[in-house]
């Protein structure tokens, strides 16, 4: 995977180097060198000359070497790493080194051969500049060599000025072959720190996306060493272990119910093996969370070296949820096909029925008589709603039906509580006013009969254990559904309106499907949450909620808010 990286600053000649960079680096080592050079030779020749004495007019040189040291400390504290193109910065570092120094040698201050010391701006401009820079330095120090050969060949004892050009030729050839040389090693380590570089933003890059992915994993992972100490963990695994946060550095250890895990990944380090096996985690009392775990040798370790173990948990619950849904992918043709089918037989055993009463006097037989009434209609009503549900994708959108809302509610849940005989634990806080929702009075009845039934099993048995409450005056029109039952699982969250998912083992899971079907098939949405009681004292609870699609609110003068109880 790659990305927008850095390029090394010897790629880009026109690019300042960024702070810290490696040509930054070696700007500074030089810039500094250079200082010292200034200051030792103005220490060296202000000793000289306090010991030889020399004319006056050669104190000159003192206060050259004096400005020499500013410039080169000015340009160590303020000035900034060059481009690496030729430009006029090069000409104030490079050019004055050359200046300087050719002057000290072209002067013979106080009779030392200040030459060897034009090998520092050799070098600067070969490691630091491009190819033309160095060959343009060397070039500039064999003139002055030159110069320099000639001027002595004029000076007693008159030395051939054949052999001191030669000799200062010699030394412009060998500092070319060092400046090539020294260019040809600088391009090659530029080109290794631009490839570094690349690898190194590649690898972040690599980092961050495969955080991500095990992030939104599914499945938990865990990363372990031979001690059971967690070196890595994303938030599904510390979820289904039941542990506050994914921090890592906890150990397996800690937890007794946490030895299973701490054991495969043991059996996996020793045995150089994977692992597969189901385990149960849970604290004591209290019902375990089956899992499917996996392992994997993630390193070998040598002696002195660390062994990690990969753990994958995967939770069986939601396997089967899984298996569920795709078996319902397999069941909805037939199931709809089955749903039809049957609805001949059961009219004609309705009416026959319905014949055989009318000469039925005995009254056990028309008990009896009742009884496969009731069951009948009781099998078409749930033919219909499979069917119903098999035809939403078709439909679309049901018909533009709207219905007062706070009416059908104080109707259904006072229907609901006499039928449940929960009038005492049901309050009902109506505050839609006269608002309307596009909504077919028998999905909603059904919609709101459902979420009350899975209310009345998990709520406590005191009064407003379960409250209904509606909204439109000051906010989107919305019904909720509320109980004091104990908090849902995340595993379960995720699942809750999915098809033949349920948390208990009688149910078939259909119910809160057929409720968010209907409501999508009215443009509304029906979601969870755990959250406040809408009435009296605050506490915490499992909500269900359903924001319908924007209704005519009516222009008359809206009802008054009622509070009432399901009595």
């Amino acid at each position: 995977m790659t990305g927008p990286v850095s390029v090394a600053p010897w790629e880009d000649p026109q690019a300042r180097p960024p702070e810290g960079s490696a040509f930054h680096r070696l700007w500074r080592g030089f810039a500094t060198a250079r200082v010292g050079v200034a200051a030792v030779l103005l220490t060296l020749l202000s000793a000289l000359f306090t010991l030889l004495q020399p004319a006056p007019n050669q104190f000159w040189i003192l206060g050259f070497c004096g400005v020499y040291l500013a410039a080169t400390l000015a340009v160590r504290l303020f000035g900034a790493a060059p481009r690496r193109a030729l430009g006029a910065q090069w000409l104030l570092t490079i050019g004055v080194d050359l200046v300087a120094i050719a002057t000290l040698q072209l002067t013979h201050a106080a009779g030392i051969n200040f030459a060897p010391l034009l090998a520092v701006p050799v070098l600067m401009g070969s490691v630091l500049g491009p190819r033309a820079l160095a060959v343009s330095t060397v070039a500039a120090v064999t003139v002055l060599l030159m110069i320099d050969a000639g001027l002595r060949s004029l000076q007693p004892p008159f030395d051939p000025a054949q052999r001191l050009m030669l000799q200062e030729a010699m030394t412009g050839l060998g500092y070319l072959a060092l400046a090539l040389l020294v260019n040809s090693l600088a391009r090659r380590l530029a080109r290794e720190e631009r490839r570094a570089i690349e690898s190194q933003e590649a690898a972040r890059i690599q980092a961050q996306v495969n955080e991500l992915v095990i992030e939104n994993l599914a499945d938990g992972v865990l990363v372990v060493d031979a001690a059971g100490l967690v070196r890595a963990a994303n938030p599904t695994a510390c979820s289904l272990l039941g542990r506050a946060g994914t921090a890592p550095g906890f150990n397996l250890a800690d937890d007794p119910s946490w030895l299973p895990l701490m054991e495969l990944a043991q059996r996996t380090i020793v045995y150089q093996a994977n692992q597969l096996h189901e385990v149960g985690v849970g604290p004591d009392g209290q019902p375990q969370r089956r899992m499917f775990v996996r392992t994997r040798l993630a390193a070998t370790g040598a002696q002195g070296q660390i062994s990690l173990c990969v753990l994958f948990l995967e939770d069986l619950r939601e396997m089967e949820a899984r298996l569920r849904i795709e078996k319902l992918a397999a069941m909805g043709r037939m199931s709809a096909a089955v749903a039809h089918e049957i609805r001949n037989p059961l009219t004609a055993i309705a009416q026959a029925n319905a014949l055989l009463d009318e000469d039925l006097t005995d009254p056990t037989q028309r008990q009896l008589s009742a009884m496969v009434r009731q069951n009948a209609q009781r099998l078409a009503q749930i033919a219909d709603e499979i069917l119903s549900v098999a035809r939403v994708q078709q439909q679309g959108r049901a018909n533009s039906v709207t219905l007062p809302l706070d009416p059908s509610v104080e109707a259904d849940c006072a229907d609901w509580a006499r039928q449940t005989a929960s009038e005492g634990r049901l309050r009902v806080s109506l505050q839609a006013g006269r608002s309307v929702v596009p909504f077919e009075s028998d999905h909603l009845r059904r919609v709101l009969v459902n979420l009350l039934d899975n209310a009345l099993r998990y709520a406590g048995a005191h009064a407003d254990s379960i409250q209904v409450a509606t909204s439109g005056a000051a906010s989107p029109i919305g019904l909720r559904v509320w109980s004091d039952g104990p908090a849902l699982e995340p595993g379960v969250q995720r699942h809750l309106f999915e098809p033949f998912f349920s948390s208990e083992s009688r149910s078939s899971g259909l119910g809160l499907y057929i409720c968010r079907e209907l409501c999508e098939r009215h443009g509304a949405q029906i979601g969870y949450r755990r959250g406040p009681a809408p009435l009296g004292a605050p506490r915490e609870g499992n909500e269900f909620f359903v924001d319908f699609l924007a209704a005519t609110v009516r222009a008359t003068e809206a009802l008054p808010p009622a509070t009432i109880g399901a009595s």
